[in-house]
């Protein structure tokens, strides 16, 4: 094998040389060795710009400083071949049970085969270069192979959120011109259905999770057959053109306000990252253990799920569709990872439930643990802010009395590190798993950054913080005030090329020497630690001219009455504060939809403030007026901890129903959809402003 080594010019590489003479005779390098590009997959191919929003466009790749020039470029067909002749018999992907309880597994052997095979059918099925395919459905092996397989037959990979309408899958097809649809069910099938004439570049559907009578309609089955008929030659082909500076994913944006972005990702931005993230993590080959169940239309779950697993031969365990309805435990307590990411709702869900059954214990147990959860707090926060990991004797007694058999029953006896990604995890949530001896890191990124940007350390981290730049990444502030708080900005490898087809927009984000302009706002300490104290587009200014982030105060408030379950600040343009709150309810299993029954942990509360109310409706037909009285006494606490009047919230109003992906007011990652809320709830809000 040629040792190859980057070559760059006003920091940016060029290409590869594999010698001196080389290196001190020529400007520009390429691994091929020409300009005509047909030694892929991991050639870098010429570029005159580090930015692009055509379909068919290259970019220079990024380097200056040594951990970035550090990381040789790979192509994604390059990194599972890689991974599969190193670990071929190594387990790559464990399916869900199937009727009988049974699992699937899949070797790297046979994850790289299968992917080739589906790639050539792709291709037979009239996959054109550069041209879309959308993937639409829950999290499989079979998501994972038409993800990769797109990216082989020199397509995009277009992961489509499930909770689209038909509409939204309209435009992210034709956006990307997808030649391919594939799906997981019937329900998602029909969406597609609905559409299929509107969508010029369509030459094949595809279903994975059963079949359909429907005409032109292709099982899995049937894809496999017609890959496994088809030669190598056509595919080896295509991959030889592949460079690594091209296009290979589309990460759609939530698309709030107008049609949804399409984040161009190359191949070298997603296998950066990936690698970026185990170099800061220090994850190891051949012993990670990983749970799929975040949205893989996300690039969070992409850059984990898919990229980080394949550099280091994880094996990744799949979870049922009812994951994040309450049934992960079950998949977690089969796979018992040694890495999980999550985001806040799951943690605020698993500290629920947690605090349930610890309110059933008696004096004595209540009491040991109490103790036993000072021993962990105390324990990790020292390991956290000073990287001392000192293990003292309360420390050792409580671990083994009582954190292993926690840790187990949630099946992170084997969990060497818990990540939350996607919003803010509160404080206190963050210091109860971490009593627990489950420390939480936090990660910060956006579809932009090709997923992780910054990322805690087991270590060394703030428990505030969302860590320190990845390996070889660079962080700064724009229009910083006095105390240094700014607009985040991000360079580097893992920033994307560029919104397909949007050169205003990309122009808007992608600004002077490649760096990525975040819309929020932050800070560092002395130590380079990052926190995210906002989001520009967030921020309330009142009519009286404050800028307040809203995020610090209804994380205040929700603090306060742990019976809240969300907490919306409302006040832009208006002279003062409200409040918009939902109380926690049972969630309906089948749907996702929020109940009007409360949740376990509500009705106790209730109890203990004297209310007989047992729904929403009970609450807010009668004006309960406990339950206000305790809302408004919350609000009032925090109102004494802000530092200005124009940060006190006024009045408040209490929603009809919790929130939800279904009802509408979060997105697929549960983030909250503010101007939705806003819009949702406006005769709400107006009637506070009377």
């Amino acid at each position: 094998m040629t040792t190859v080594q980057p070559v760059q010019s006003n920091g940016v590489i060029k290409g590869f040389a594999s010698n001196e003479k080389e290196i001190a005779e020529k400007d520009t390098y390429y691994v091929t060795g020409t300009e005509i590009g047909f030694n892929g997959p991991d050639q870098i191919l010429p570029a005159d710009s580090s930015i692009t929003t055509q379909a068919n466009g290259r970019v220079k790749i990024l380097v200056d400083n040594d951990e970035a020039s550090s990381l040789k470029p790979i192509s994604v067909p390059g990194l599972l071949t890689k991974t599969a002749n190193l670990f071929p018999n190594q387990i790559a992907l464990v399916t869900k049970p199937d009727t009988d309880g049974k699992r699937k597994t899949y070797t790297y052997k046979e994850y790289k085969n299968t992917v080739r095979i589906v790639a050539k059918a792709f291709l037979k099925l009239g996959l054109e270069r550069y041209h879309g395919v959308c993937v639409l459905g829950f999290n499989s092996p079979e998501w994972l192979i038409s993800d990769l397989a797109a990216i082989h037959a020199g397509g995009f990979a277009v992961g489509v959120y499930t909770t689209n309408t038909a509409e939204a899958c309209q435009y992210c097809a034709n956006n990307s011109r997808a030649n391919i649809i594939v799906v997981d069910d019937t329900k998602q099938l029909e969406k597609i259905l609905q559409i299929k004439d509107n969508l010029p570049h369509l030459k094949a559907i595809i279903i994975y999770d059963g079949t359909s009578e429907e005409k032109d309609v292709l099982c899995w089955n049937d894809v496999l057959k017609i890959g496994e008929k088809e030669s190598d030659d056509k595919l080896n082909d295509v991959i030889k053109q592949i460079a690594v500076n091209e296009c290979c994913t589309l990460v759609y944006t939530s698309g709030t306000v107008g049609n949804p972005k399409a984040v161009m990702l190359s191949h070298d931005n997603l296998t950066y990252d990936a690698q970026s993230i185990i170099k800061t993590l220090r994850f190891s080959e051949e012993s990670e253990v990983l749970v799929s169940y975040l949205p893989l239309s996300h690039v969070a779950a992409q850059v984990v799920d898919i990229y980080c697993c394949i550099t280091i031969a994880a094996t990744l365990y799949f979870a049922d569709k009812s994951a994040l309805k309450g049934t992960l435990l079950d998949t977690l307590t089969v796979a018992r990872p040694t890495v999980l990411l999550s985001i806040p709702r799951v943690w605020e869900k698993i500290y629920e439930k947690m605090q349930v059954v610890a309110s059933n214990n008696g004096i004595i147990k209540s009491w040991i643990a109490s103790w036993a959860k000072a021993q962990g707090l105390y324990y990790n926060l020292n390991k956290m802010n000073n990287g001392i990991d000192y293990k003292h004797w309360g420390y050792l007694f409580a671990k083994w009395f009582i954190f292993n058999k926690v840790r187990a029953t949630l099946g992170l006896d084997r969990s060497k590190l818990c990540i939350s990604a996607a919003a803010p995890l509160s404080t206190e949530i963050k210091q109860y798993f971490m009593s627990l001896d489950i420390p939480i890191l936090e990660a910060y990124g956006m579809s932009e950054s090709s997923g992780a940007h910054c990322l805690g350390t087991p270590n060394y981290c703030r428990l505030s913080s969302v860590g320190k730049s990845i390996f070889g990444a660079q962080t700064k502030f724009d229009n910083p005030d006095s105390n240094g708080e700014g607009e985040i900005c991000m360079r580097g490898r893992h920033i994307f090329m560029g919104y397909l087809n949007d050169p205003e927009k990309t122009a808007e984000s992608l600004k002077v020497d490649g760096w990525l302009f975040s819309g929020d706002l932050g800070k560092t300490d002395k130590h380079e630690f990052l926190y995210v104290t906002g989001r520009i587009k967030e921020l309330i200014i009142t009519a009286g001219g404050e800028n307040i982030p809203p995020v610090q105060i209804e994380q205040l408030i929700l603090a306060e009455l742990p019976a809240l379950s969300n907490a919306v600040l409302i006040g832009d343009k208006r002279k003062y504060l409200t409040l918009l709150v939902s109380l926690k309810t049972d969630v309906s299993l089948t749907t996702g939809e929020p109940k009007d029954t409360f949740s376990p942990d509500t009705l106790k509360w209730l109890a203990s403030i004297g209310s007989t109310a047992t729904t929403v409706s009970d609450v807010i037909n009668n004006h309960d007026p406990l339950v206000y009285k305790e809302i408004d006494k919350a609000i009032k606490r925090v109102n004494n901890k802000v530092i200005s009047n124009a940060q006190k919230v006024q009045k408040f109003r209490i929603l009809p129903h919790d929130f939800s992906v279904v009802t509408g007011e979060l997105g697929p990652t549960l983030k909250l959809k503010r101007r939705i809320v806003s819009e949702m709830y406006k005769s709400l809000i107006d009637d506070m402003y009377k």
